[in-house]
């Protein structure tokens, strides 16, 4: 049997049957473990095209590489919340065809409980906090096309629904260098109930829910919702997606 990479060994997907099929991948793939993050990779690739959303204010090309993401590198003081393991499945789809993309650059950024960003001084004035690199961090993905990130469930801030950004950076067939920005998603269920909690209850009401997002609903976030599962005593995700390289 062939291994090599460029051999047709994915699926392409609709958004539903993707979201038939969260629940038992992310039971078999994810396995919440704060201080030693675990993913079993499966061969197989799941060809989803996501759309792009746009890449807001907050990105630092940080560089830094982890994946545990919840600490600052130099205070080692971890951010508070619920823990939250997300992994990405990342695939390829040049000319019609799916596998794994390895060798991926998979970056992540977020607010923390407070709804606030590390290594940014806010325009509003709302926080400084530069220097400072909590939760941010990237990581290279596997054969299998995956990566995985030990963070906190996101807290909220005004004008915006709870989310994750994301990007990928890889280079196609051609040597040309390919970016993909966009934004994770969370149930608005889910979110409440998250959110009563400490520490994110000190931020007191005025979530913006999902439908309400003006990102989230002119750039079609309704593809871009995590099935975040209970895992333990934080919640885990897999993210299916495919990049086009052609």
């Amino acid at each position: 049997m062939s291994t090599s990479d460029d051999a047709p060994i994915g699926q392409i997907l609709t958004r539903r049957d993707v979201l038939a099929s969260f629940g038992a991948a992310g039971a078999a793939l994810l396995t919440l473990n704060a201080s030693r993050p675990a993913v079993e990779p499966t061969p197989a690739a799941v060809c989803v095209v996501r759309p792009a959303q746009v890449e807001g204010p907050y990105f630092v090309d940080e560089k830094l590489e982890r994946s545990d993401i919840r600490s600052d590198p130099t205070t080692r003081v971890l951010s508070p919340g619920a823990p939250l393991l997300l992994g990405f499945r990342v695939s390829r789809l040049v000319r019609g065809l799916c596998a794994p993309l390895s060798g991926a650059t998979v970056d992540v950024w977020h607010c923390d409980a407070l709804g606030v960003y590390s290594d940014e001084r806010d325009q509003d004035a709302r926080f400084d906090s530069r220097g400072k690199k909590f939760l941010r961090g990237y990581q290279t993905t596997n054969r299998a096309g995956v990566v995985r990130f030990v963070t906190i469930y996101p807290g909220w801030y005004e004008g915006r629904a709870v989310h994750i950004h994301f990007k990928i950076r890889t280079a196609g067939s051609s040597g040309k260098h390919h970016d993909f920005t966009s934004q994770l998603y969370f149930n608005d269920t889910l979110s409440d109930r998250v959110h009563a909690r400490a520490p994110y209850a000190t931020k007191g009401k005025g979530r913006l829910p999902n439908a309400a997002d003006d990102i989230f609903r002119d750039q079609h976030g309704e593809e871009l919702v995590l099935n975040a599962t209970r895992r333990g005593g934080g919640y885990s995700a897999l993210f299916d997606i495919a990049v086009a390289l052609d």
